[in-house]
């Protein structure tokens, strides 16, 4: 056991939530969870299949367990008021990949059929984990933590941003690829972002499409720890240690700042929503780029080298 970290499981009714979470495991869609009730850890694991991107299903997935977190916070305290879940890790299955973005060949299938419902569920469910993941501190309350080992690009890159913490590895890298192909990020990369930074550095960032590393970003402060390589965990387990001696100011923090400058869900919305009408007039050139994406996408899955692709370079 680390750091002196434990779980008051001697009341009934927090063993049998622990063994509860425990038989549950991996049991979601293109998502790995795992509970680690000596630190209060539910971590669940981006696990998407073919490609490391953000499928419908495992956007669901993340949602079932976003909910599962806030119903067992809500039901399982501890004499002390404490939570039988206290840190959300959003981690990733895939070597060297955190997550390359949206599903891009849903994106080219549902913008040439015009199919602007399905275009609008895949946003909303988007905007439903992001925001759960940016507000369980108010709510439940649970730190969520970004660790981000590999590449977060897009849609990673914005699922990272959702986390109240992003720990990130040397050698991982960030961005926002979609100006390439005529589109912006639109599930909360604007409001997530210019909340760590300013309004200026965030549109930089994003209309760039540049790719910045690890260490640039722990420069700016949107990476919170940085890493060695290989260390993610080490660097994760150590933060928790630390955090949760000062857990109660910390997670009061969280509500302060969230006071001060908040992230609505209908500011999400609007964003999402208008990044579904801009999804829907990219024309054919637009989209053979997304094509030239979607196969650097699969050449990952496949562990194969993939050049770059226009200015910044996708991977």
């Amino acid at each position: 056991m680390k750091a002196g970290l434990f779980v008051h499981t001697r009341k009934e009714g927090w063993r049998m939530s622990v063994e509860a979470l425990s038989i549950h495991q991996n049991t979601y869609q293109h998502l790995i969870t795992k509970f680690e009730p000596e630190y209060g850890i539910m971590w669940y694991s981006m696990d998407p299949k073919p490609r490391p991107c953000i499928t419908i299903e495992l956007l669901q997935s993340v949602r079932r367990v976003q909910m599962v977190i806030e119903q067992v916070n809500m039901r399982e305290r501890n004499a002390n008021g404490e939570c039988l879940i206290r840190y959300g890790i959003l981690a990733s299955n895939s070597p060297g990949v955190y997550s390359l973005g949206g599903d891009m060949k849903l994106f080219q299938k549902l913008i040439a059929d015009k199919n602007r419902n399905a275009l609008r569920d895949y946003a909303v469910a988007c905007i439903e984990c992001v925001f759960s993941n940016y507000t369980l501190s108010l709510t439940t309350p649970v730190t969520t933590i970004g660790l981000v080992k590999g590449d977060a690009l897009g849609g990673g890159f914005e699922a990272a941003l959702s986390c109240n913490v992003i720990i990130a590895e040397e050698g991982a890298r960030f961005g926002f690829p979609e100006v390439l192909f005529n589109l912006f990020p639109g599930m909360g990369a604007y409001s997530l972002l210019s909340r760590r930074l300013d309004a200026r550095r965030a549109e930089q960032i994003i209309i760039s499409g540049n790719i910045y590393s690890a260490a640039e970003l722990h420069d700016m402060g949107v990476v919170d720890v940085l890493a060695k390589k290989g260390d993610g965990e080490k660097a994760l387990y150590e933060y928790v240690a630390k955090h949760s001696r000062k857990r109660n100011a910390l997670q009061a923090f969280h509500k302060v700042r969230q006071t001060y400058n908040p992230i609505t869900h209908g500011e999400l919305m609007d964003a999402a929503l208008i990044w579904v009408e801009t999804a829907l007039r990219l024309g054919s050139k637009d989209l053979r780029l997304m094509e030239r994406l979607v196969k650097a996408q699969e050449k990952v899955s496949n562990h194969l080298p993939v050049a770059g692709v226009g200015g910044g370079g996708y991977v």
